[in-house]
């Protein structure tokens, strides 16, 4: 640091021209709660001098405030930023900070240890290529260290540096180093991981942190600092094949168009070909265009315009391949899902699917197996909760250009996205394209929709009838039927309870079983529309993301929400199958309106309000409805 600073005071455009050429190194530290995760990052940037002094000034007078360590300095209070986070003495959030030395520069994600949080450190660690993971050197191996390890794995980190902390509260003990290091590496063993570095520490002293310890003279290899200095960057990233996401098509003027974007994986050149997907339209690069000037080459990394010899189509999202190594294309994946919301995951449920610059619809099967992280056991799971890892299968409503995670973490990586709220609910890692993908193609056919409804003489349609238990909808929904049968209209009704006797008879009523019954109502009623026919379908429906699912089967104009919307206390007045009465006694779990929420539509094509008119005057509400949209004469 003192030949930096010197060279800042002798020649800052020669300091700056080594700056700019040092490697990054991006690093995570992790672990279980109160293994001293912020301390050793703390304490590691005071040793390195690397803390300003009006910033230590304020963590002298910080640590005597809210400090953890007496009269002492509390290091982590260079990392713990929030005020929840300084009353607890624990990491919530994840605290990044940059800062360099003569031979690297580092960004460190300090990452919580609590299981709660275990969704800080997956966000973290997904773009480390380095871990370094916490024990306590007085509790060992605890099931979160196992946790946060398997993460490691499955997220493609490396290079590992096992710290074991507070070996000042051991004695500094070999022994106990030696037995934690040994039971460790039999975990890490069977969870893939391969360069793992072993190093005793005190964070709160110092010890081995920018210099070898007099106390810990058993240890000879290297310091903390030496280890970041000195850990392989970036090698399996260089290394692989060409891709680029489009992020946006930078057209200034008539005379230029390029495609923008982050290099994920390998180099590009002037002259070589590249592959457009998911269209695979090819072309060759004439520029690799940047702020300061045309580029020979391009790695991974750097942000550049590209420019090619063809005219071709590409858009935000598009993946630009080499030519002789592209991605794959697909529809339907294997992944592994790492669950993030307090809300668990719905299997059939739409949800956003963002990988890259690419946004897709999803929907995910319920899971194959749920990981135990502590045995790696697999275990059957219907679902994922918050913090589970599963695996499950992936279907897209559209093909996408993919790697597996394991050969490219960022064409391999997405996020899962609630369609509704927006809150990011999950992440995944892709490992393969499903063969049914593959193998399973649209047939065409002879007779299409437009010529079975020309027959049928009026629009096919979903009149899709959605209240609480007791609301009227079935009731309704008959006598709709019964109206449109005698105006020569082709229908089928679809009740709730009927269909429970057959189709939907093995699903019972948890959320995940709410969402998957209406979720294969929905494609029944879809094929009906493409028989032609008007399909009424009577369903409590409480959730308005399968209500959307429904209306997307089916093309714009053909989906009727109607909304039948009657006050809980008349519904439960009613109560004519007893179930309100069984719910109250606590016999009936999950019941709509009274364990369960039922979601009510914002804006549905029409509202029928049962408490002020009948069930006939809504059924004619109906039927005109249909007569002003066109579905019926």
């Amino acid at each position: 640091m003192d030949d930096e600073s010197n060279l800042i005071a002798r020649d800052i455009e020669a300091y700056l021209e080594r700056h700019q050429h040092k490697t990054l190194l991006r690093f995570i530290t992790c672990g279980s709660v109160d293994d001293g995760k912020s301390t050793l990052i703390g304490r590691l940037l005071y040793e390195s001098h690397l803390v300003f002094e009006d910033h230590l000034a304020q963590l002298k007078s910080d640590s005597a405030k809210v400090g953890t360590q007496g009269t002492d300095m509390d290091f982590a209070l260079l990392l713990d930023g929030l005020t929840a986070e300084r009353e607890q003495g624990i990491t919530i959030d994840v605290a990044y900070r940059f800062f360099s030395t003569e031979r690297r520069k580092f960004i460190v994600a300090d990452t919580p240890g609590h299981e709660q949080y275990t969704r800080n450190m997956v966000t973290g660690a997904s773009t480390a290529e380095a871990a370094i993971l916490m024990v306590d050197a007085r509790k060992g191996v605890l099931t979160q260290t196992r946790r946060h390890s398997y993460l490691v794995s499955l997220l493609g980190i490396r290079h590992v540096l096992v710290a074991i902390n507070k070996m000042d509260l051991v004695g500094y003990s070999q022994e106990i180093f030696s037995a934690i290091e040994q039971e460790y590496r039999d975990f890490a063993v069977r969870i893939g991981l391969q360069n793992v570095t072993f190093l005793p520490v005190s964070a709160l002293k110092g010890d081995n942190i920018t210099a070898l310890s007099p106390l810990l003279a058993w240890y000879q290899g290297p310091t903390l600092m030496e280890y970041l200095e000195t850990v392989p960057v970036g090698d399996d990233t260089a290394q692989s094949a060409f891709r680029m996401s489009v992020q946006w098509v930078n057209r200034p003027n008539l005379d230029f168009r390029g495609f923008a974007g982050r290099v994920v994986g390998g180099s590009i050149h002037p002259g070589d070909a590249i592959r457009v997907l998911p269209a695979g339209t090819t072309s060759t690069v004439k520029r690799i265009v940047t702020m300061d000037g045309d580029l020979e080459v391009a790695v991974a990394g750097q942000s550049i315009t590209l420019t090619f010899t063809d005219e071709i189509d590409a858009s935000r999202g598009d993946l630009i391949c080499a030519a002789d190594s592209p991605a794959e294309v697909a529809d339907q994946f294997e992944a592994h899902i790492v669950w993030m919301h307090e809300d668990e995951m719905l299997p059939g449920r739409p949800y956003w699917l963002k990988i890259g610059t690419r946004t897709v619809g999803a929907s995910i099967a319920p899971p194959k197996y749920r990981v135990d992280v502590n045995s790696l056991d697999h275990l059957a799971a219907n679902t994922l909760q918050m913090n589970e890892i599963g695996v499950c299968n992936l279907s897209l409503d559209r093909p996408i250009p993919f790697d597996p995670y394991e050969a490219n973490r960022d064409t391999g990586g997405f996020i899962l996205i609630d369609k509704l709220t927006q809150n990011t609910v999950g992440a995944g890692l892709l490992h393969f394209a499903l063969r049914r993908a593959h193998n399973i193609h649209w047939q065409d056919v002879a007779v299409n929709r437009e010529a079975r409804s020309s027959m049928s003489g009026h629009k096919p349609g979903v009149l899709w009838f959605t209240g609480l238990s007791g609301s009227g909808k079935s009731t309704i929904a008959n006598i709709v039927e019964s109206k449109l049968h005698a105006l020569g209209v082709r229908t089928y009704l679809l009740d709730g309870d009927n269909v429970r006797h057959g189709l939907n008879r093995d699903l019972g009523f948890t959320d995940a079983d709410r969402v998957e019954n209406i979720r294969r109502v929905a494609e029944v009623a879809a094929l009906m529309v493409d028989a032609g026919l008007v399909v009424l379908v009577a369903f409590i429906s409480p959730f308005r993301a399968e209500r959307e699912l429904a209306r997307s089967r089916v093309e714009d104009g053909e989906f009727f929400e109607i909304f039948v919307d009657t006050p809980l206390a008349v519904a439960e007045a009613r109560d004519v199958k007893g179930l309100y009465a069984k719910a109250r006694a606590g016999q009936l779990k999950n019941f709509t309106g009274i364990d369960s929420p039922y979601e009510a539509p914002e804006s549905p094509e029409i509202r029928v309000d049962t408490a002020s008119i009948s069930s006939e005057a809504a059924a004619d509400a109906i039927i005109d409805l249909l007569r002003a949209r066109g579905t019926i004469r």
